[in-house]
């Protein structure tokens, strides 16, 4: 594979890049065969000054470009034909009913995007499906949607709690800032679940270590009845369980999600304050709760959806939210969207959240598609990018048929 590109990101909110300018230089020496062309652009949190000095190609033509690289998903009409794109595209999780098509950037139509790619037949790679054989994830944006998601969902129980909110993360756009402000707020007798023990839950526990709130395991939070601030992390094996209440089976639960059963309600209902979602969810997983249980919950203020899965794992999560106007308010009875009011219940589901943080992020994430991904692209494939090729010369592969039925739809 002789050239590279990183495209300009469609959407004007998202100013990350998959790869950094320190990133250009690594992959000229790894590769030395290899170029890498960067598309210019005014938004993205690096400069085009920063990768022409590490050695890219700075050009708006990228048709001489073999593998394409973005972020988000691509708008349709700026596809060339004939190439080989990376992206996040979230359309793994679309089902025959067309569930889960609302992922991803809001006002993205998923059923264009697939007729163009299939149109013009085009190899699409999603970086959310290069996983191993225990289905981890070689790389992602998690760890960074964790911390500044863990952040912003603490902000608004700030609000919720009448205290003035701290700077938003992108104002700061600094992971010590952002440890500095937390470090100084009193969070009352917070009660605070954090679901997940994937990138996503590391990342909001990396960050919980630097507020004033303890750390309890999951049975001591059961039994907790003081007044101090405090959290616990449910992993997979103590939120759900086997229908059939058989043990607990982390790569049977991956294999046969549809076997399980949500039992995080009695960890909810022991005066629960905040809810973190941080877990991976499969459409075929159980939700954590259903649309009419948040009417029992009367303690719960904030649910901070980190994973913003919209319609999925957090039923109240309605609709994602964006950087500019990251939180919605519910009645808590209706579901319905309200003004804010000391009953509501608060929502954060910020769809980018490492944008927040887009230098960091960046560059932890280039750091994995270096290491992990361009060597089975350029040199032999192990597997892990062929498992991850949702179409390839435009034709739907054999993992992804399923989402023939919604194309055709």
């Amino acid at each position: 594979m002789k050239n590279i590109a990183i495209i300009r990101e469609s959407r004007t909110d998202d100013n990350r890049s998959p790869l950094a300018p320190r990133h250009i230089k690594e992959i000229l020496v790894k590769f030395p065969n290899t170029n890498v062309f960067v598309q210019p652009s005014e938004h993205r949190c690096f400069s085009d000054k920063e990768y022409l000095d590490q050695g890219a190609i700075i050009n708006e033509n990228l048709s001489n470009c073999e593998l394409i690289l973005g972020v988000k998903e691509i708008e349709p009409s700026l596809l060339i034909p004939k190439k080989n794109y990376m992206f996040f595209s979230h359309t793994a999780k679309i089902q025959p009913d067309n569930s889960a098509a609302v992922q991803g950037t809001p006002g993205m139509d998923k059923k264009e995007l697939l007729k163009e790619i299939i149109r013009k037949k085009i190899t699409l790679i999603d970086y959310e499906n290069i996983r191993d054989n225990l289905s981890r994830r070689y790389l992602g944006f998690g760890r960074f949607a964790g911390i500044v998601g863990c952040y912003n969902s603490l902000n608004l129980y700030l609000e919720i709690l009448g205290q003035p909110p701290m700077p938003r993360a992108g104002s700061l756009n600094s992971y010590v800032k952002l440890k500095e402000n937390i470090s100084k707020r009193n969070f009352k007798n917070a009660k605070i679940i954090v679901t997940g023990d994937g990138r996503v839950a590391k990342g909001s526990l990396e960050f919980l270590k630097y507020a004033n709130i303890c750390k309890l395991t999951p049975e001591e939070y059961l039994s907790y009845k003081g007044t101090s601030a405090v959290f616990c992390n449910l992993p997979t094996s103590k939120y759900v369980s086997k229908k059939d209440n058989g043990s607990f089976d982390l790569q049977h639960f991956i294999n046969f999600p549809e076997n399980y059963k949500s039992v995080i309600e009695k960890y909810i209902l022991c005066q629960t304050t905040m809810i973190i979602s941080s877990h991976y969810w499969d459409p075929k997983s159980p939700r954590l709760f259903q649309k009419n249980d948040s009417k029992k919950y009367n303690e719960l203020k904030v649910i901070g959806d980190i994973t913003c899965d919209v319609n999925g794992s957090i039923p109240t999560t309605l609709r994602s939210t964006t950087i500019k106007a990251p939180y919605f308010y519910l009645d808590r009875k209706t579901l319905k969207e309200i003004k804010k009011d000391k009953n509501c219940l608060a929502i954060m589901a910020v769809d980018n959240l490492p944008s927040e943080l887009p230098r960091d992020s960046s560059t932890e994430f280039g750091d994995g598609i270096v290491k992990e991904v361009l060597p089975y692209i350029i040199n032999n494939d192990d597997g892990r990018i062929k498992k991850a090729t949702i179409t390839l010369n435009g034709n739907l592969t054999s993992n992804y048929d399923y989402i023939k039925d919604y194309v055709n739809s």
